[in-house]
């Protein structure tokens, strides 16, 4: 359903002559494409939704690696250009959590695992995953839940 979203709004912004949001969203079919080619070579059918969410997101990560650099280099244009495809890629993103919305997703997540300490992270994690594919940057609700379990 994702996958539709993105093919027919390519197709809006060629008939609107919007060349940014078509060369971004070419990209994302591009990468689309690869990874469901890479998923085929490990037996596996195209991806699913939730897949896809994590390609966007890791899209877009990429991109704010890059502003960054721009902007330590100079290079305003460049910098504006790559937030630019931010903002388009992150429209297929569902609304992301507020961090008081992560805390408390994790507070309800330690609950029901019991997790007591640093060993039962990865199972915090895992289900935060599970349950909030999307929505939630794991890196920072890593570090969250980390410090939960450690004090």
């Amino acid at each position: 359903m994702l996958r539709e979203d993105i093919n027919n709004a390519l197709k809006d912004a060629m008939k609107a002559k919007d060349e940014r949001r078509v060369s971004t969203l070419r990209l994302v079919n591009s990468s689309l494409k690869n990874a469901d080619i890479e998923a085929r070579g490990q037996g596996k059918g195209p991806l699913g939704d939730d897949a896809v969410l994590g390609l966007l997101q890791k899209m877009i990560k990429q991109r704010q690696e890059s502003v960054e650099l721009y902007e330590k280099g100079g290079r305003a244009e460049l910098a504006q250009q790559e937030r630019d495809e931010i903002a388009i890629i992150a429209a297929y993103l569902p609304k992301q959590m507020s961090e008081e919305e992560v805390r408390a997703a994790i507070a309800q997540a330690v609950q029901d695992l019991g997790a007591a300490g640093m060993k039962d992270m990865g199972k915090v994690v895992g289900a935060l995953k599970a349950k909030y594919a999307g929505r939630m940057d794991f890196a920072k609700a890593s570090a969250l839940v980390k410090a939960q379990l450690s004090g």
